[in-house]
């Protein structure tokens, strides 16, 4: 028997396309929770990193740049549990656990922050439109990660360990953005029809990053499991990142490695697409991957003749609805 916010769901608004013109249908999205239902994602994220110093004095051979490359990526599961279903589903308090987590880099220490967040839990409330309207206990959560990514036993000056908390608040912070980010709700989708919205840009620096997203509802699948809305992706830079997203650090620090020697990171250019598989008829995301290539330029504290450092970072964030929930 179909809950009352499932029939909701399958109200469709018709609208016609000319005089005499064909039907075209408008698709509600909302999302979805069932008391006592509890359902498990995997995220991935993962990135190549390349540092190109242009021909610095002391390179491999002459005439040709200096280029570093580097891999991380990480792997977390996240059950999410209703605790509280409010009438229609109007507003649902979700506690989401933090089952596992693994971290894997090519260079750099094997350790780090984001491995202490295996156990923890954050509650939050989130409305049929997919808007969540409490972020406190994931804000205090990430502040606490962060506490956790620095050195101890530094008396004179904080030094920050590499971490992929960045990645951990892209893959939580933003739940079932192209959903919440449809300026008119209520009216619903067509297909073809766009809209815009801003992600995060997770990378290994300290830097505050976002996207520009397009969103598009390119089609609608039937399948056995119910109806699949397929909204493509499209990023570009943004300005700026909004003051409202978290942070994960407060003080003044200086990070180890490569990327507490550089600084003034601007973005040369940004570009990517990616995909959601959002089930109408359930009202839950299936799957989504995003990919993106960014290129930013860096400047060094002091000059060293020949050096232009040009950074590019390859991105794939995945998130996958797992089987058996």
């Amino acid at each position: 028997m179909k809950s009352a916010l499932t029939i909701f769901m399958l109200v469709a608004v018709s609208v016609l396309a000319g005089c005499g013109g064909p039907v075209r249908e408008k698709e509600l999205f909302t999302v979805n929770f069932q008391k006592g239902q509890t359902l498990r994602y995997k995220f991935a994220s993962s990135r190549n990193v390349e540092i190109n110093w242009g021909q610095v004095k002391g390179g491999s051979k002459r005439g040709k740049d200096k280029v570093d490359k580097s891999r991380e990526s990480m792997d977390m599961i996240v059950a999410y549990t209703p605790i509280e279903v409010g009438p229609y589903g109007a507003f649902t308090t979700i506690k989401a656990t933090c089952e596992s987590v693994k971290i894997r880099r090519s260079k750099g220490p094997k350790q780090d922050a984001v491995k202490s967040l295996a156990g923890k839990s954050f509650t939050f409330t989130v409305d049929a439109t997919g808007k969540i309207e409490d972020y406190s206990q994931l804000d205090e959560l990430i502040k606490e990660t962060g506490k956790k990514a620095f050195k101890t036993g530094t008396k004179k000056r904080r030094i920050k360990d590499p971490d992929m908390i960045a990645d951990f608040i892209s893959s939580q912070w933003f739940l079932w953005d192209p959903i919440r980010s449809i300026e008119k709700p209520k009216e619903g989708v067509l297909v073809d029809q766009s809209w815009k919205s801003q992600l995060s840009v997770p990378t290994p620096m300290v830097t505050r990053k976002a996207r520009d997203v397009t969103y598009t509802l390119s089609e609608i699948r039937e399948t056995e499991k119910g109806r699949l809305a397929v909204i493509k992706s499209s990023y570009s830079p943004s300005k700026s990142a909004p003051r409202s997203w978290p942070k994960p650090y407060v003080g003044s620090f200086r990070m180890k490695g490569t990327f507490g020697f550089l600084k003034g990171y601007k973005t040369v250019d940004l570009q990517g697409q990616g995909e959601e598989l959002f089930n109408i008829d359930t009202g839950q995301t299936e799957r989504h991957n995003q990919q993106y290539e960014i290129k930013l330029k860096a400047s060094l504290p002091l000059p060293l003749p020949g050096a232009l450092p040009l950074i590019t970072i390859k991105q794939k964030l995945t998130m996958q609805l797992l089987k058996g929930r």
